[in-house]
Protein backbone atom coordinates (compact mmCIF):
# COMPACT_ATOMS: atom_id res chain seq x y z
CA UNK A 1 0.00 0.00 0.00
CA UNK A 2 1.02 3.61 -0.78
CA UNK A 3 -0.42 7.05 -0.46
CA UNK A 4 -0.24 9.25 -2.84
CA UNK A 5 -0.73 13.39 -2.97
CA UNK A 6 -3.95 14.71 -4.72
CA UNK A 7 -3.77 18.04 -5.59
CA UNK A 8 -5.92 19.60 -9.00
CA UNK A 9 -7.85 22.21 -9.75
CA UNK A 10 -10.67 20.47 -7.79
CA UNK A 11 -9.45 17.82 -5.80
CA UNK A 12 -7.22 18.03 -2.71
CA UNK A 13 -6.36 15.10 -0.72
CA UNK A 14 -4.36 11.72 -0.05
CA UNK A 15 -5.09 8.64 -2.13
CA UNK A 16 -4.29 5.23 -0.65
CA UNK A 17 -3.25 2.80 -3.19
CA UNK A 18 -3.59 -0.70 -3.06
CA UNK A 19 -0.98 -3.48 -3.83
CA UNK A 20 -2.57 -4.78 -7.24
CA UNK A 21 -5.51 -3.26 -9.45
CA UNK A 22 -8.30 -2.03 -7.24
CA UNK A 23 -11.18 -3.89 -7.10
CA UNK A 24 -13.14 -0.68 -6.44
CA UNK A 25 -12.99 2.95 -4.75
CA UNK A 26 -14.03 4.96 -2.26
CA UNK A 27 -13.89 8.45 -1.35
CA UNK A 28 -14.30 10.16 1.98
CA UNK A 29 -14.60 13.48 3.32
CA UNK A 30 -14.18 15.24 6.93
CA UNK A 31 -16.83 17.24 8.84
CA UNK A 32 -17.42 21.38 9.26
CA UNK A 33 -14.64 21.17 11.92
CA UNK A 34 -11.97 18.59 10.26
CA UNK A 35 -9.80 18.02 7.19
CA UNK A 36 -8.97 15.24 5.10
CA UNK A 37 -6.17 14.28 7.69
CA UNK A 38 -8.93 13.28 10.52
CA UNK A 39 -7.70 10.16 12.20
CA UNK A 40 -10.79 8.70 11.41
CA UNK A 41 -10.17 9.34 7.79
CA UNK A 42 -7.17 8.20 7.96
CA UNK A 43 -8.24 4.52 9.65
CA UNK A 44 -10.97 4.40 7.30
CA UNK A 45 -9.01 5.07 4.39
CA UNK A 46 -6.17 2.05 5.51
CA UNK A 47 -8.56 -0.64 6.29
CA UNK A 48 -10.37 -0.25 2.31
CA UNK A 49 -6.97 -0.11 1.33
CA UNK A 50 -6.20 -3.39 2.51
CA UNK A 51 -9.28 -4.86 1.44
CA UNK A 52 -7.90 -3.74 -2.10
CA UNK A 53 -10.30 -0.33 -2.72
CA UNK A 54 -8.18 2.64 -3.73
CA UNK A 55 -9.60 5.34 -1.05
CA UNK A 56 -9.34 8.81 -1.65
CA UNK A 57 -9.68 11.27 2.08
CA UNK A 58 -10.37 14.46 0.38
CA UNK A 59 -10.66 18.12 1.59
CA UNK A 60 -14.77 19.85 0.85
CA UNK A 61 -14.04 23.23 -1.20
CA UNK A 62 -15.22 25.13 2.05
CA UNK A 63 -11.93 24.13 3.96
CA UNK A 64 -9.89 24.60 0.65
CA UNK A 65 -11.42 28.23 0.50
CA UNK A 66 -10.12 28.73 4.71
CA UNK A 67 -7.88 26.35 6.96
CA UNK A 68 -10.48 26.98 9.70
CA UNK A 69 -13.89 27.96 10.38
CA UNK A 70 -17.23 26.20 9.83
CA UNK A 71 -18.97 26.15 6.13
CA UNK A 72 -21.21 28.51 5.00
CA UNK A 73 -24.80 27.20 4.49
CA UNK A 74 -25.31 29.35 1.69
CA UNK A 75 -22.83 27.90 0.09
CA UNK A 76 -22.97 24.25 0.24
CA UNK A 77 -24.23 23.12 -3.07
CA UNK A 78 -20.61 24.25 -3.72
CA UNK A 79 -19.28 21.27 -1.45
CA UNK A 80 -21.19 18.99 -3.22
CA UNK A 81 -19.84 19.88 -6.01
CA UNK A 82 -16.71 19.09 -4.48
CA UNK A 83 -18.22 15.51 -3.51
CA UNK A 84 -18.94 14.94 -7.68
CA UNK A 85 -15.05 16.05 -8.64
CA UNK A 86 -13.95 13.53 -5.95
CA UNK A 87 -15.91 10.81 -7.48
CA UNK A 88 -15.09 11.65 -10.94
CA UNK A 89 -11.93 11.57 -10.54
CA UNK A 90 -12.22 7.99 -9.06
CA UNK A 91 -14.11 6.79 -11.66
CA UNK A 92 -10.86 7.25 -14.10
CA UNK A 93 -9.34 4.91 -11.80
CA UNK A 94 -11.42 1.76 -11.21
CA UNK A 95 -14.06 0.05 -13.32
CA UNK A 96 -15.11 -1.25 -10.30
CA UNK A 97 -17.78 -0.20 -7.60
CA UNK A 98 -17.71 3.55 -6.65
CA UNK A 99 -18.07 4.55 -2.33
CA UNK A 100 -18.91 7.60 -1.60
CA UNK A 101 -19.14 9.17 2.11
CA UNK A 102 -18.18 11.11 5.03
CA UNK A 103 -18.22 12.44 8.47
CA UNK A 104 -20.93 14.64 10.01
CA UNK A 105 -21.37 17.21 7.57
CA UNK A 106 -18.98 15.61 4.81
CA UNK A 107 -21.55 12.43 5.10
CA UNK A 108 -24.91 14.82 4.76
CA UNK A 109 -23.51 16.62 2.00
CA UNK A 110 -22.58 13.28 -0.04
CA UNK A 111 -25.67 11.92 0.76
CA UNK A 112 -27.85 14.79 -0.63
CA UNK A 113 -25.77 14.70 -4.06
CA UNK A 114 -26.55 11.40 -4.27
CA UNK A 115 -30.27 11.91 -3.75
CA UNK A 116 -29.71 14.35 -6.59
CA UNK A 117 -27.47 12.22 -8.54
CA UNK A 118 -28.48 9.07 -8.13
CA UNK A 119 -25.99 7.33 -10.33
CA UNK A 120 -22.84 9.21 -8.26
CA UNK A 121 -22.12 6.29 -6.04
CA UNK A 122 -22.68 2.53 -5.66
CA UNK A 123 -22.99 2.75 -1.92
CA UNK A 124 -22.51 5.02 0.86
CA UNK A 125 -20.40 5.50 4.12
CA UNK A 126 -21.84 7.86 6.44
CA UNK A 127 -19.89 8.19 9.44
CA UNK A 128 -21.55 10.32 12.48
CA UNK A 129 -24.14 11.29 10.71
CA UNK A 130 -25.72 15.02 12.00
CA UNK A 131 -29.55 13.63 12.34
CA UNK A 132 -30.51 16.76 14.11
CA UNK A 133 -28.56 19.83 16.14
CA UNK A 134 -27.87 18.25 19.35
CA UNK A 135 -31.34 18.49 21.65
CA UNK A 136 -33.22 19.51 18.48
CA UNK A 137 -34.61 16.08 17.23
CA UNK A 138 -37.29 17.98 15.75
CA UNK A 139 -35.45 19.45 13.55
CA UNK A 140 -34.29 16.16 11.30
CA UNK A 141 -31.81 16.53 8.46
CA UNK A 142 -34.23 13.53 6.72
CA UNK A 143 -35.98 15.36 3.48
CA UNK A 144 -33.61 13.69 1.07
CA UNK A 145 -33.06 10.21 2.23
CA UNK A 146 -36.24 8.21 0.85
CA UNK A 147 -34.28 9.97 -2.46
CA UNK A 148 -31.14 7.92 -2.11
CA UNK A 149 -31.39 4.83 -4.29
CA UNK A 150 -27.92 3.45 -3.04
CA UNK A 151 -27.13 0.82 0.19
CA UNK A 152 -25.72 2.75 2.75
CA UNK A 153 -23.67 1.49 5.77
CA UNK A 154 -24.17 4.27 8.90
CA UNK A 155 -21.06 4.07 11.10
CA UNK A 156 -22.74 5.72 14.63
CA UNK A 157 -21.15 6.27 18.39
CA UNK A 158 -24.02 5.32 20.52
CA UNK A 159 -23.76 8.36 22.92
CA UNK A 160 -23.72 11.02 19.59
CA UNK A 161 -25.90 14.19 20.67
CA UNK A 162 -26.70 14.61 17.01
CA UNK A 163 -28.72 11.57 16.74
CA UNK A 164 -29.36 8.65 19.11
CA UNK A 165 -29.15 5.28 17.47
CA UNK A 166 -32.74 4.13 17.22
CA UNK A 167 -33.70 7.51 15.74
CA UNK A 168 -31.04 6.59 13.09
CA UNK A 169 -32.18 3.55 12.62
CA UNK A 170 -35.78 5.16 12.09
CA UNK A 171 -34.40 7.35 9.51
CA UNK A 172 -31.99 4.65 7.55
CA UNK A 173 -35.39 2.68 7.20
CA UNK A 174 -36.59 5.69 4.77
CA UNK A 175 -33.73 4.99 2.47
CA UNK A 176 -35.82 2.26 -0.03
CA UNK A 177 -32.33 0.75 -0.46
CA UNK A 178 -30.28 -1.75 1.77
CA UNK A 179 -28.50 -0.87 4.88
CA UNK A 180 -26.60 -1.37 8.13
CA UNK A 181 -25.30 0.25 11.12
CA UNK A 182 -22.53 0.37 12.62
CA UNK A 183 -22.51 0.94 16.24
CA UNK A 184 -19.94 2.25 18.43
CA UNK A 185 -19.60 1.80 21.94
CA UNK A 186 -19.22 4.20 24.66
CA UNK A 187 -18.58 6.57 21.71
CA UNK A 188 -19.79 10.32 20.58
CA UNK A 189 -19.36 12.36 17.93
CA UNK A 190 -16.26 12.77 17.21
CA UNK A 191 -15.28 8.81 16.38
CA UNK A 192 -11.42 9.89 16.18
CA UNK A 193 -11.61 9.91 19.76
CA UNK A 194 -13.09 6.26 20.05
CA UNK A 195 -11.72 3.63 22.43
CA UNK A 196 -12.17 1.26 19.74
CA UNK A 197 -12.12 1.48 15.99
CA UNK A 198 -14.68 0.90 13.71
CA UNK A 199 -13.46 0.86 10.60
CA UNK A 200 -13.08 -2.70 10.31
CA UNK A 201 -17.02 -3.47 10.83
CA UNK A 202 -17.63 -0.85 8.69
CA UNK A 203 -15.73 -2.14 5.91
CA UNK A 204 -17.32 -5.65 6.09
CA UNK A 205 -20.55 -3.84 6.48
CA UNK A 206 -19.51 -2.56 2.94
CA UNK A 207 -18.78 -5.95 1.54
CA UNK A 208 -22.22 -7.24 3.03
CA UNK A 209 -24.40 -5.03 1.01
CA UNK A 210 -22.38 -4.66 -1.90
CA UNK A 211 -22.38 -8.65 -2.21
CA UNK A 212 -25.83 -8.46 -1.62
CA UNK A 213 -26.76 -6.06 -4.10
CA UNK A 214 -24.92 -7.80 -7.05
Amino acid sequence: MSVELVDTETVHGRLHVPDGPPRGAIALTHGAGGTSDGAILRRMCDRFTEHGFLALRYDLPFRRRNPKGPPQPSRAAEDRTGVAAAAALLNNRTAGPLLLGGVSYGGRQTSMLAAEQPRVADALVLVSYPLHPPGKPERARTEHLPDIAVPTVFVHGVRDPFGTVDELRDAAALIPAATALVEVPAAGHDLSRAKSDPSDAAVAAVLKLLEGAR
